[in-house]
């Protein structure tokens, strides 16, 4: 069983997280550079972010739900 879970340590450290090294050792030549998957996943989470309030907005301004205050068992 050791085996099996240092074959996993093995996996992610000498294989999965390379491109993250690579990433470190590129920071004295480029702060910009190194931070660049940093940037890529707030890009992506900032356009998810206005994605999914567009879509409340369009849900909101269409009237389908039900704002009773007793609509929901839980209030």
């Amino acid at each position: 069983m050791k085996n099996f879970f240092e074959a996993i340590a093995s996996l992610f450290q000498d294989l999965l997280f390379l491109p993250y090294q690579l990433l470190t050792q590129l920071e004295p030549l480029s702060w910009w550079l190194a931070n660049g998957m940093s940037f890529l996943f707030l890009v992506i989470g900032f356009v998810a972010a206005v994605y999914w309030i567009r879509q409340l907005l369009k849900f909101d301004q269409s009237g389908e739900e039900n704002k009773d205050s007793s609509a929901h068992s839980f209030l």
